[in-house]
């Protein structure tokens, strides 16, 4: 019985610090300010500050990723001096690079991104794309190829 009681009481004194710890991270939603991204571009990086932002959780590993590529490649195509598209993932540049020699990505691609930067969007399932107004706000989350023209124009206004 005494037992019991020492290993419960341990497990209270290491679980509040997690708990507090995960209370302490803020997750990103709609109506919210986009957090600051300190990424790791595989080329030039993007211009988060000037132009709404549309920024995509991916893998090079995972199919409705592919899927959604293409469909990110047109609205670049169509508003990509209005609107930045920027892809990220905890890839590494090697495994991007091949990667897009199967499926060109004409947007910006950060690399290594640190699960740290996954835990405060609150991803939970990729692809995961939020959209953010010219002020910083996020206006939109969800699979990219749900993403409607009507709602890109909105921010572009």
């Amino acid at each position: 019985m005494k037992r019991i009681i020492v290993l419960s009481f341990a497990a209270l004194l290491i679980g509040l610090p997690l708990a507090s710890l995960r209370a302490q991270i803020a997750v990103a939603k709609v109506g919210d300010q986009l957090p600051t991204l300190s990424l790791n571009y595989l080329g030039a990086p993007a211009d988060l500050k000037q132009k709404p932002v549309l920024v995509e959780f991916w893998a090079t590993w995972c199919p409705p990723c592919r899927k959604s590529i293409p469909h990110l490649n047109q609205v670049y195509a169509k508003y990509g001096s209005k609107l930045e598209i920027v892809g990220i993932t905890d890839e590494d540049a090697a495994t991007v690079k091949k990667f897009q020699k199967q499926i060109p990505m004409d947007y910006k691609v950060a690399i290594n991104t640190p699960q740290s930067i996954y835990q405060q969007f609150g991803v939970q399932y990729i692809p995961t794309a939020f959209l953010v107004d010219k002020s910083g706000k996020i206006v939109w989350t969800g699979l990219p190829l749900e993403l409607t023209d009507d709602q890109i124009r909105a921010v572009l206004e």
